[in-house]
């Protein structure tokens, strides 16, 4: 079934079938594994500016990720291998399209979160000089006039619950990572995955399905609505 799947898929791609609209689930970047017609358009760019390696087509391949990466060194951009909206403006000359089932306040909460990207782990941390998870959750939202309480077991019962399986863009996830109980605190963006305050990286990206979130996973939040 699974070389089926990927037979489909590279004829798809490869020869002539309609090419899909972008699949980043969130709407609000584009990373590895997205395909479509803007997918398709970073990498003409990139190729333009001298990244020969990146393939033509709408696939965003691991080639295109490093390619993403060099560019935003090479424009001190933060360095993340995702096309967020200040990447794209600076390499396609343009603003992202909107998507018109896009949230605003969601879109802009996104972006807020992907602006602080690297900065390090503080223990008791709330500001950009160090975070420690409901840090940067309270400060991400604060940014966007949402008042958040200050630790990730009471902001567990701000908002409504969500379920997983309706997760959106600018959510609020939650996880056991020390104790019983929440313990983390993150935001969701979309295409399973959640930035949060990390002790080993520092404010990082990591998959819903990431061998040690996924159990630690307690439940999510909405704020925004």
């Amino acid at each position: 079934m699974r070389r089926f799947i990927r037979i489909l898929l590279i004829s798809t791609v490869f020869l002539g079938m309609n090419w899909f609209n972008p699949v980043s689930a969130s709407g609000y970047y584009y990373s590895e594994g997205d395909l479509g017609t803007e997918v398709a358009a970073i990498n003409g760019k990139l190729r333009q500016a001298g990244f020969r390696t990146v393939a033509e087509g709408p696939l965003f391949t691991s080639k295109t990720t490093t390619a993403v990466k060099a560019f935003q060194k090479s424009h001190k951009l933060t360095a993340t291998g995702i096309v967020e909206d200040k990447t794209y403006q600076v390499l396609m000359g343009k603003a992202m399209p909107e998507d018109q089932t896009t949230a605003p306040k969601a879109k802009a909460v996104v972006s807020t979160a992907f602006a602080y990207l690297g900065v390090p782990y503080r223990y008791g941390g709330t500001t950009p000089q160090g975070f420690d998870c409901s840090g940067f959750v309270q400060y991400v939202y604060l940014k966007h006039g949402i008042k958040l309480p200050r630790t990730a077991d009471i902001q567990y019962k701000s908002g409504v619950a969500v379920a997983r399986k309706q997760l959106r863009a600018g959510d609020m996830v939650f996880f056991s990572a020390t104790d019983k109980g929440v313990s983390h605190s993150g935001i969701y963006l979309g295409d399973n995955k959640f930035i949060s305050a990390t002790s080993s990286r520092g404010i990082a990206i990591r998959s819903m399905s990431d061998p040690y979130w996924q159990p630690r996973y307690l439940g999510a939040r909405r704020i925004l609505q």
